[in-house]
């Protein structure tokens, strides 16, 4: 792959492809999917690249895209890249404070806007950004507030470029993109402190494409892609460009909570996503099943069974099924997984790369058993997203996959940390040489902050070093293991595992609020009030039955004792949430700090009264 690739692939591309379509994106206002064509891609890149040279963005300049997923987000992309220049993506749901930090830490000088949030947060931190010159809108539907005297709409923006009047300046400049040029910094949202700029440069992209062209050499220009995670996660970034490198027709769901109806419409052959998509299909499917006559029921939990032991016990071993095992399966697969598979979207589905958290083998068993190749695969930012996946056979339940060609990895003998070192890590925080020094060591051993272990060149995961909770009797516990085991419920949203310091695990948890009212009605609880519904007798004996279900593999100081069902889900606008929906453990317990503190001081109580009884009797 050419060195120039990045700054090269859209206008590459549209002379291959020329008028077939590259992007496809809905039209709220029609309710149709409008394509983008290879050759329109390439016009707006080349008239964006201009329009960037003639405001005055410099080679190796920082510019910032602040919006949801949008075609104008890739298009700024490639029109800096093409300029030499840097992007960084902010999340669309970031806050005012957020934005206000990384467009100063990135001396920003030229802001791309999606919608009326991005637009109403960014202007209200405009005169703390002393770098701040302009922001390019977009949306032509956002409002503008009328002391703003300089934003322009994405339009006019382009006008600066018609004519072609810095071609020869940005075809220089294109020419001058070496691998060692920084393309992207993407800032962290991280659980604890400031955000930290995470340096890609082209040399990071060509090593993942190159690996990724031997590893997924299945995935071609035959392909639909449903782009749906934010294009500010590395995760879906790097795999959205990847899949425009192969050809791939990427479909951008502006709207995330309407991610299961694009599926309908789109109908995806590939798709990235994180472990709760999965859990979500998981659990309406479980659902469902629940509610069928015991006939379908009997004939549906069949059908699982049957796909597990074809998929998973014989193909993923490289074994032949036998002759009935495989007629049983073909007929399921014509009645029951196609009908399934539909419904949800993915009846085109080839495979689907799915990372960002731990995946229950549950969750991977039910999605192999019904023939949806879930691709489970760990990365990180500072990887340039993968570091290991599954392969088509020979995977491990309960593994991240095999460590990709080319990456070096070793746990540390002093705490199971992965340590990862080769061409796709990064080479350091962007204006934070401290943060870079404690994050590698002195043979270059980028420290991951995860602990694991390698078995027979499968790695697993085994919680995250800072997270690993020690309880007051000295037994550790890992929480994402338990959150992990627990959120497969149907009945349970969200959950935050308590246990560091304190003498056994509790547990604060935001049921389905929608399937408690649910199973209220049918044992004709009635209540006033959702706290008062959460707190009913049954309701709490319901959760504890359940979770004593969940929970028997996990050893017995592991399990959860006590818990408290929330009446109110963690979000980002509390600060519970990281844009990407990881927890931030610290806010929660200091915004729930009663109820844990409640939990503990019922126990000691209930404790005290046990010891009274006994040496009364």
């Amino acid at each position: 792959m050419a060195l120039q690739e990045m700054a090269v692939l859209v206008h590459k591309q549209a002379k291959k492809y020329g008028d077939r379509p590259a992007l496809k994106y809905k039209d709220y206002r029609t309710e149709t999917w409008v394509p983008v064509t290879w050759n329109d891609f390439d016009r707006t890149v080349r008239l964006a690249a201009n329009a960037l040279a003639a405001l005055g963005v410099e080679e190796q300049e920082n510019v910032g895209i602040f919006s949801q997923n949008k075609p104008e987000c890739l298009m700024t992309d490639f029109a800096a890249f093409a300029n030499r220049a840097v992007t960084i993506p902010l999340y669309a749901t970031s806050s005012a404070l957020q934005v206000q930090y990384i467009v100063n830490d990135a001396c920003v000088r030229y802001l791309f806007i999606g919608e009326q949030y991005q637009y109403d947060t960014a202007f209200s931190v405009f005169g703390y950004c002393e770098t701040l010159k302009q922001m390019i809108i977009f949306d032509p539907a956002v409002r503008r507030d009328p002391r703003d005297q300089t934003s322009i709409y994405w339009d006019d923006f382009l006008r600066q470029g018609e004519g072609f009047p810095h071609q020869a300046l940005v075809g220089e400049r294109t020419e001058r993109v070496a691998e060692h040029d920084l393309m992207n910094i993407l800032y962290t949202s991280g659980t604890t402190g400031e955000p930290k700029g995470v340096m890609l440069r082209y040399s990071n992209y060509n090593e993942i494409f190159r690996t990724h062209d031997s590893l997924l050499c299945m995935l071609d220009d035959r392909d639909v892609s449903l782009n749906f995670l934010p294009l500010t996660h590395i995760f879906e970034k790097a795999w959205t460009y990847f899949c425009l490198h192969r050809g791939v027709l990427v479909c951008v769901n502006l709207r995330p909570a309407e991610v299961q109806q694009s599926l309908r419409e789109v109908r995806p052959t590939v798709m990235c996503s994180v472990p709760r998509f999965w859990e979500k299909v998981y659990q309406a499917v479980h659902e469902r099943i629940a509610h069928e006559s015991p006939l379908r029921r009997a004939l549906m939990l069949d059908a699982l069974r049957t796909g597990r032991e074809h998929n998973l016990d014989y193909l993923r071993r490289g074994k032949i099924p036998p002759l009935m095992l495989r007629m049983k399966y073909k007929f399921y697969e014509k009645t029951v997984y196609a009908l399934l598979k539909k419904t949800i979207g993915l009846e085109n589905g080839h495979f689907f790369p799915t990372a960002g958290a731990a995946v229950s083998d549950e969750i991977c068993e039910f999605a192999h058993s019904v023939g949806l190749h879930m691709m489970v695969g760990y990365g990180l930012t500072e990887s340039t997203a993968t570091v290991s996946l599954y392969h088509w056979q020979g995977f491990e339940l309960g593994s991240v996959g095999s460590v990709i060609p080319g990456l070096e990895i070793k746990i540390s003998e002093d705490n199971n940390e992965i340590l990862l070192r080769g061409k796709t890590i990064t080479d350091g925080y962007y204006k934070k040489p401290v943060s870079t020094a404690e994050a590698f060591d002195a043979d270059g051993w980028f420290h991951t902050g995860d602990a694991g272990r390698l078995k027979d060149g499968h790695l697993y995961l085994t919680g995250r070093i800072k997270e690993l909770f020690k309880t007051s009797n000295g037994k550790y516990i890992s929480p994402q293991a338990l959150e992990t085991r627990l959120t497969i419920d149907r009945y349970i949203d969200q959950i935050a595992i308590i246990a560091d310091r304190r003498k056994f695990v509790s547990a604060l948890i935001v049921p389905v609020y929608g399937y408690v009212k649910e199973y209220a009605a049918r044992k004709g609880i009635a209540y006033h009030s959702i706290e008062e519904l959460l707190e009913h007798p049954k309701i709490q004996a319901l959760f504890q039955a359940r979770i004593a279900t969940l929970q028997q593999q996990f050893a017995h100081y592991e399990q959860v004792k006590r818990f408290v069902l929330l009446p109110r889900p963690f979000s980002m606008e509390q600060g519970e949430l990281t844009n990407t929906l990881k927890l931030r453990r610290a806010v929660v317990a200091e915004h729930f700090k009663k109820e844990i503190d409640k939990m503990y001081a019922d126990a000691e109580h209930e404790a005290d009264a046990g010891a009274d009884t006994a040496e009364g009797k």
